[in-house]
């Protein structure tokens, strides 16, 4: 058992055992030597103790990793373990003492992060995250108009402004006009979901669509008499029923 300096400001208890092994002297005083707890405790300023376990695996297929050390350390926060094997118990503890080491920094880097970040107002989360929107006074979002340069191109039959999200592709298909029964037969041919025809009894544009198994369903359209005469169009049906 070694201890830290009476000086710090926790006593650090360093206890060395072997599981079905022994430990020799010399092993212990590199433990204390490789183990600095000046350093240690730097990197967490509550340490209580530091368990060094070492154990030897007899299976001879295994001599690359016969010796296996675990280091435990005991503070006010969470525990923290890191282990290694290798050929001699020496080499072990030091693998094992630089994972520890690391991942002592990665809590100590962590803690740090947490103390010296700082929650952004609503009024200064324009200036550190790009489009986000502005807010007034009142909590509100300030609508920005957008500038008359903004470019305008045509997409289809519509006009964009800007790059925008919108997207629009737009095919044209020479149909021959079929019945209902063709119709199924072509969208079963070709694997999809719905099938857009040219109904041969009424020429009206049609389509067929799969509802549940073999069950389908066919929506037919048709001219709407109140467009001739000026009224406003509504928005047209969709597929399901």
């Amino acid at each position: 058992m070694e201890r830290s300096d009476p000086g710090t400001e926790f006593c650090v208890d360093i206890v060395v055992k072997g599981r079905k092994t022994e430990v020799p002297e010399r092993f212990r005083k590199h433990v204390a030597e490789k183990l600095k707890l000046d350093k240690i405790q730097k990197l967490d300023g509550k340490v209580i103790s530091l368990d060094v376990e070492v154990s030897k695996e007899p299976n001879p297929r295994q001599a690359d990793r016969s010796d296996r050390v675990e280091i435990t350390l005991r503070s006010r926060g969470p525990v923290i373990r890191a282990e290694a094997a290798a050929s001699d118990p020496y080499a072990a503890l030091d693998l094992a003492a630089d994972k520890l080491e690391a991942r002592l920094r990665k809590q100590h880097d962590k803690r740090h992060t947490r103390r010296g970040s700082r929650r952004l107002t609503a009024a200064e989360v324009p200036d550190h995250v790009p489009g986000a929107a502005t807010l007034n006074g009142n909590g509100g979002a300030v609508r920005e108009e957008a500038p008359d340069d903004v470019p305008t191109k045509k997409m289809g039959s519509l006009e964009v402004r800007g790059e925008g999200p919108l997207v629009v592709r737009e095919k044209t298909h020479v149909a021959s006009p079929m019945t209902l029964d063709q119709a199924l037969y072509e969208m079963e041919l070709v694997g999809h979901d719905f099938y857009l025809f040219v109904d041969s009894e009424t020429k009206e544009p049609s389509v067929v669509y799969r509802r549940h198994a073999y069950d389908y369903g066919v929506i037919h359209l048709s001219t709407d008499p109140m467009v001739t005469q000026g009224q406003p169009v509504t928005a047209g049906g969709a597929l399901g029923g």
